[in-house]
């Protein structure tokens, strides 16, 4: 037989349950938030409102009057700068961090003395060392807007990237700044005239010690087909038959290292493109110009290996430009597919491997 003890306390029941609750609710709603932790901290899910915190409740009114002072400051957390202890993953170096795509009017000066303000997209970066957990990105933001108000030149920008290698105790450092850049165009045969818009971007690298300035721009040109244009032409004489070579939008990326010495413009290495491939899209047209557009053409047909080389010829011929690489890619109007060609010249864009989607991006958008 089993002997149950007298002062065994029953199991409560939901009533008792419900008014021990009340109880409790009753006690934590005039209890300060640190007895109600110090009692348990799951006591405040129990309070009316407060089911999923376990904390004070927080003001919900932004105070728009509050200023934050330098003491203030020092107690705010920093973790992106924190001790080493705080690295996630393997303690490698980076080679590059920072910021990309951070828009600012800058003001260019033009080769014919004039001054353009275009709006620059900034993209900035640093070294990382392997014991460093991160940097203070704004601070590269900040550097910049220091000289932002300059008229541009690799001076303004050398100023920059010194600020924020010193403002961020790093080794090596990038700051790149793209545009488009608006030229005047007079049309083949009608004389009218206007903007071209040139894809530009201007880089500072320090590598080592040792500082490189890099000009890129995308040149846009028709490219026709040489072997298209002999089989139409041999179709015209032998059988009297009417054809056309198949010609395609094309597009070359220029990349130059600029040596010290006498500037090199924007529009000078515009020009060198042209020079080297005559047939650059047109923006103003009459059917005079389409004809001679046409004309112009058949007086240039072009390979993509060809590109590649008419404008290597021009670029070794310029005493302004040190190391460079041409991307060319004509997009076919015969094929699916693109033709491409790349050439390098110097050890700055050599490259063993290529981004897998390089070629995608020489597309001219219009």
């Amino acid at each position: 037989m089993n002997v149950h003890p007298s002062d065994m306390a029953p199991t409560p029941d939901r009533d008792e349950a419900k008014t021990a609750l009340a109880r409790l609710r009753q006690w934590a709603q005039s209890a300060t938030p640190e007895e109600v932790a110090d009692l348990d901290p799951a006591i405040a899910r129990l309070l009316p409102g407060d089911e999923v915190m376990n904390y004070p409740t927080l003001s919900r009114d932004y105070p728009a009057g509050f200023a934050a002072d330098a003491a203030y400051r020092a107690t705010l957390p920093d973790l992106q700068n924190g001790p080493s202890s705080l690295i996630r993953g393997t303690r490698q170096q980076l080679q590059h961090v920072g910021i990309s795509n951070f828009r600012l009017p800058i003001r260019y000066h033009t080769r014919d003395n004039g001054d353009l303000t275009l709006e620059t997209s900034v993209t900035g970066t640093v070294s990382l060392e392997a014991g460093k957990k991160g940097i203070n990105m704004s601070r590269i933001m900040r550097s910049f807007y220091r000289h932002a108000e300059k008229t541009f030149s690799f001076e303004v920008m050398t100023a920059a990237l010194d600020d924020y290698l010193a403002d961020l105790d790093s080794i090596d450092a990038r700051l790149q700044m793209r545009l488009s850049y608006p030229m005047k165009v007079e049309a083949l045969r009608s004389g009218l005239v206007g903007y071209q818009y040139y894809d530009i971007a201007l880089e500072l690298v320090e590598t080592g010690g040792v500082r490189r300035k890099l000009m890129h721009v995308d040149y846009v040109y028709s490219s026709t087909c040489p072997c298209s244009l002999e089989l139409s032409e041999h179709a015209r004489r032998t059988r009297g038959q009417l054809a056309t070579p198949h010609s395609q939008r094309s597009v070359a990326r220029i990349s130059v290292e600029v040596v010290e010495g006498d500037c090199l413009w924007f529009e000078d290495l515009i020009e060198l493109a042209r020079r080297a491939v005559p047939t650059e899209t047109q923006v103003m047209v009459k059917r005079e110009d389409e004809q001679a557009f046409a004309e112009l053409n058949a007086a240039n047909p072009v390979f993509v290996e060809d590109a590649a080389r008419l404008f290597c010829e021009q670029l070794l011929a310029e005493p302004r430009v040190g190391d460079f690489r041409v991307v060319a890619s004509h997009q076919e109007s015969l094929h699916s597919h693109d033709a491409v060609s790349v050439l390098t010249e110097g050890d700055t864009f050599a490259a063993t491997s290529l981004d897998p989607r390089l070629f995608q991006t020489l597309v001219h958008g219009g």
